[in-house]
């Protein structure tokens, strides 16, 4: 294990955390905890103009929920708070380190107005020129910016790139990366409003954290060479940078809604497990053995290291995210599972089929355990459970082969011997119902079909049996009679 480890996850509330914002904060946490090192969470909230309600709260509420903790941040009692830079703005550090730079010449004040940025950019865009500022405000005398600032006209802080040489990083999964400095444009430290831009608050905030390592996206690794420079002209020393691969979509596009890539709280909302989610986001880049897809947490953190993330592009796939979440439930016990399932029987199922009977949900869960892959699709697995009345359909109640009135008295003859049967076991419902069959000439398929209609009101679910016997012998007898009633009244 390397000494002094400390990483950080810096997002910006500028809307809600969707899953390759999720996963940075994941790698860098299993980074921390594979290498005995710090995790810590600091808000990036200085674009006070962008910055969306709720947003901090889905943040946070989302690490909790997948359990991804931090290791540092103020607090009174209880767990850590994050940081927030707009808290650290007003103890001056952002106008300190601008200052600073500005003294040494790496900064200057620049004073063009939003309309004439954009005329450059026009300019530039029509003579197919590189799109950045054009260092207008760069070589102003002393005499001039003393009177636009008399003048009071609004200014912003720049920093000076060098116009030659190279600014290079050896990223810890890219390898080599190099950039010539007189393309880098001169960018801005703190806007109009005194508040610092993204660039010089993390380089800032970084050094102040002593944070180690930057592992963050690869859509960051253009933003390196400023952030280099910064550390050169305010004399700190960098971090190691690690820039993660890309996710796409299926179809190797940008990642999109259209792909499943929705806030975190969605896939919450939909019922996938927290364990199952990071062990599908930890396979997004990185692999334990080529092969191997499952793993345990501890097996994860045991193994995670920065030399099996690769490069190519990670392609999210719904359909593994769904199939996996299914493995993951179906390791639950019994127990386990009817808690995870109750919330969402809760919110789904009609307020007069509540409270959830637990004793009763813990016999149902072994019968529907195998084919869910949801929990949010809890209510739709289980509603024939829990109902007062089915709603039938005749087209399905008589099977192929019988007739409505041949329906009916195979209903009631079904009704008549399960109303003799004293244990109501799958076993002995099954040898009693065969040989009712039997007595009447059907084919299993045809009477089994019109029982399992009658009784569940689907055509499809687990052993009918089975499920006559969570059901109950009173439950039962009274949907084969309610079934009997509606083919007399069709």
């Amino acid at each position: 294990m390397a000494d002094n480890i400390r990483v950080r996850y810096a997002p910006s509330p500028t809307g809600f955390p969707h899953i390759g914002n999720i996963r940075t904060a994941f790698f860098n946490w299993l980074f921390a905890r594979s290498q005995g090192g710090k995790f810590i969470v600091r808000v990036e909230d200085t674009d006070q103009q962008r910055l969306v309600p709720g947003a901090v709260d889905a943040i946070l509420d989302g690490l909790e929920w997948l359990g991804i903790d931090w290791d540092e941040g103020p607090r009174v009692d209880g767990p850590y708070a994050p940081y927030f830079q707009s808290e650290r703005k007003r103890l001056g550090h952002y106008q300190r380190a601008a200052d600073q730079l500005i003294a040494q010449g790496r900064a200057y004040r620049c004073y063009c107005t939003r309309e004439r940025l954009a005329q450059v950019r026009d300019e530039q865009q029509k003579e197919k020129q590189s799109i950045g500022y054009d260092r207008q405000c760069r070589d102003l005398g002393d005499q001039e910016r003393s009177d636009l600032d008399a003048e009071g006209v609004p200014s912003v802080v720049r920093f000076a790139m060098p116009a030659s040489g190279i600014t290079e990083v050896d990223d810890l999964i890219r390898g080599h990366v190099e950039w010539q400095n007189d393309l880098v444009d001169d960018f801005v430290l703190i806007k109009s409003d005194g508040f610092p831009t993204y660039h010089l608050a993390v380089v800032v905030d970084d050094h102040a954290m002593e944070i180690s390592h930057v592992l963050r996206a690869e859509e960051w690794l253009s933003s390196t060479p400023r952030h280099l420079q910064l550390y050169q002209a305010l004399e700190y020393p960098p971090p190691r940078f690690g820039h993660l691969p890309m996710i796409l979509g299926p179809d190797r596009s940008k990642l999109s809604k259209r792909h499943g890539a929705t806030a975190i709280t969605e896939y919450q909302d939909a019922g996938y497990l927290p364990d199952a989610l990071k062990n599908f986001m930890v396979l997004l880049g990185w692999s334990l053995d080529d092969q191997t897809d499952v793993m345990p947490m501890p097996t994860i953190i045991e193994n995670f290291s920065l030399e099996r993330v690769g490069k190519p592009a990670a392609i999210f796939d719904l359909e593994r995210l769904q199939w996996m979440n299914g493995v993951y439930i179906r390791q639950l016990s019994a127990q386990e599972l009817a808690i995870a399932m109750t919330p969402f029987l809760e919110r789904d199922l009609p307020a007069e089929l509540q409270p959830i009977d637990h004793e009763y949900l813990l016999r149902i869960v072994p019968l529907i355990q195998e084919r869910l892959k949801l929990l949010a699709d809890s209510a739709q697995a289980t509603s024939y459970f829990f109902a007062d009345a089915l709603d039938y359909d005749s087209a399905n109640l008589v099977q192929k082969g019988m007739d409505q009135a041949g329906t009916q008295n195979a209903l009631k003859k079904a009704e008549d011997a399960l109303g003799m049967v004293d244990t109501f076991a799958p076993a002995e419902l099954e040898q009693t119902l065969r040989a009712v069959g039997e007595e009447l000439g059907l084919r299993p398929r045809e009477f089994f079909g019109a029982l399992r209609e009658a009784v569940t009101g689907r055509s499809a679910t687990p052993s009918l049996f089975e499920v006559m016997g969570v059901l109950g012998k009173d439950r039962v007898l009274a949907r084969l009679a309610a079934a009997r009633d509606y083919l007399s009244r069709t």
